[in-house]
């Protein structure tokens, strides 16, 4: 599989963080990746997590206005983008068809090459405009994914409730992650 993953300013780093941890225990079930920072992305981090540990993952960045990166062309065949967290202004951007960065035309691609966009939305509350925009990016063929933990595993600590959502998008995407499933023992 050939993964990207962008990453906006939208509070939820932890996600960020769980995903990255999970994707190196599944490294053997990927075949490329890359990720794609925001311009706030780190600092909401940093303010988030209280560390810089995003410079202990050992994958290959992308600057946002970097249009020469694989994932800003169909022809490199990547199989998924994941955005985590994908913050409301980049879902407007998506649903407007604007690819003003390297995370909103990597987006594009996904939509127009009918690959997995999944974007993992971190906003409450709702308002018109994020469920119309989230509409119409399901119409066009991504996955919106809320933040929304389960607590059908009963999960013991946030880790292990961010992780809920992470092992959902990672199946989304196509990997298999041995995770809890509804009906089976924990």
């Amino acid at each position: 599989m050939k993964l990207g993953i962008g990453v906006t300013g939208a509070s939820g780093s932890v996600y960020t963080w769980v995903l990255l941890k999970r994707l190196q225990q599944l490294s053997a079930q990927i075949e490329d990746m890359g990720i794609v920072w925001s311009d706030n992305a780190r600092v909401v981090w940093q303010e988030e997590l209280q560390d810089n540990s995003y410079e202990n993952f050992k994958i290959t960045t992308w600057a946002n206005n970097d249009f020469y990166a694989p994932i800003a062309s169909g022809s490199a065949a990547f199989d998924a983008l994941i955005i985590c967290p994908c913050s409301m202004g980049t879902l407007g951007r998506i649903a407007s068809g604007i690819s003003d960065n390297l995370i909103t035309r990597a987006a594009d691609v996904m939509l127009k090459e009918r690959r997995k966009l999944i974007c993992v939305v971190r906003e409450t509350p709702l308002s018109l405009i994020h469920i119309r925009n989230m509409q119409t990016v399901t119409e066009a063929g991504g996955i919106i994914c809320p933040a929304a933990p389960s607590f059908y595993s009963r999960p013991k600590n946030i880790e292990e409730a961010v992780q809920t959502v992470i092992d959902r998008v990672l199946q989304l995407a196509g990997l298999q992650t041995n995770s809890f499933q509804w009906g089976s023992q924990k």
